[in-house]
């Protein structure tokens, strides 16, 4: 090579490119560029931080909602407890007020005279016949009014027809058997006769 100075040539291996404002910027050799404009990477930022913030809302909710959830059961098994308990001792006061009954029969039967027997199993009886009556009362239960009434197929039952004149023409005239009601709710109709015009009656009409 002589005097001269050895040429060394230098290969520069950085890549040059544009920043977002124009100027060159280089990166060193196996670096990749970002050639993301900061505005793309804010709102990735603010993407991420809005995800997260969905997941612990979301987290909170069905740790709200699991409680709640557990409250209902529990509210709901005590009423079913209170309603059950309810139910039972109402039972036993009905029980207990029909036990009168029972004595009044046990007494009628155990009366030591056989002379005053008849008298006394018949006033056994009404005292019977009293006693459960109040008892059905206190429990709110009421007999169906029918004599004299109109027919009404949603409280009556007819067994009978009678021939009647025209004033009792579908009246209840006579009552089988009592019927009972709670309220509005019918526990047993009252089985009557009703009475019906006859078609010679009505055509002498």
């Amino acid at each position: 090579m002589g005097d001269q100075e050895q040429e060394i040539r230098v290969t520069d291996r950085r890549r040059i490119y544009l920043d977002e404002e124009g100027r060159e910027k280089t990166t060193a050799q196996g670096e990749a560029p970002n050639l993301k404009p900061t505005y793309v990477e804010e709102l990735e930022a603010r993407t991420k931080a809005a995800e997260q913030h969905v997941r612990e809302v979301q987290s909170r909710f069905e740790i709200l909602r699991s409680q709640l959830q557990q409250e209902t059961d529990e509210t709901r098994q005590r009423l079913n407890r209170a309603a059950d308990e309810r139910a039972h001792q109402q039972k036993i006061d009905f029980i207990a007020s029909l036990l009168p009954v029972l004595d009044n029969l046990e007494r009628a039967l155990a009366s030591p005279s056989e002379g005053n027997l008849k008298e006394s199993i018949v006033a056994g009886l009404r005292q019977t016949i009293a006693t459960f009556e109040r008892a059905l009362n206190a429990a709110n239960v009421e007999p169906i009014v029918a004599v004299g009434e109109d027919f009404n197929p949603e409280w009556h039952e007819a067994v009978e027809t009678v021939d009647v004149g025209p004033e009792m023409e579908n009246k209840v005239v006579a009552e089988h058997t009592r019927g009972y009601r709670l309220g509005e709710k019918l526990l047993r109709p009252a089985r009557v006769s009703v009475g019906r015009v006859s078609e010679r009656k009505q055509a002498s009409n």
